[in-house]
């Protein structure tokens, strides 16, 4: 099972209201992704349904123009959903 530990943090991208965007190391592969980190614990139930969505949106397209999924998994300690992407 994946969790945070699997990966360096190499810098913060962005902020928004409920999320934060890192640039992130996979340490066993070396590979380069962002990853989306969901503060699901600010969130209404709505809200963490339309998140839920977002992953499983993003795990049906594969298109050379949308940024591709990786994978997704919860951050225990803080209750963040993790979003992996190329």
């Amino acid at each position: 099972m994946t969790t945070i530990a699997d990966f360096q943090i190499i810098k913060k991208l962005g902020d928004g209201a409920f999320s934060s965007v890192f640039s992130v190391k996979r340490i066993s592969e070396g590979s380069i992704y962002a990853m989306k980190k969901v503060k699901m614990g600010k969130l209404s139930e709505r809200e963490k349904e339309n998140a839920l969505n977002e992953i499983r949106i993003l795990a049906s397209i594969s298109h050379p123009n949308v940024v591709a999924y990786k994978e997704a998994f919860f951050e225990n300690k803080e209750g963040n959903l993790c979003i992996v992407m190329e």
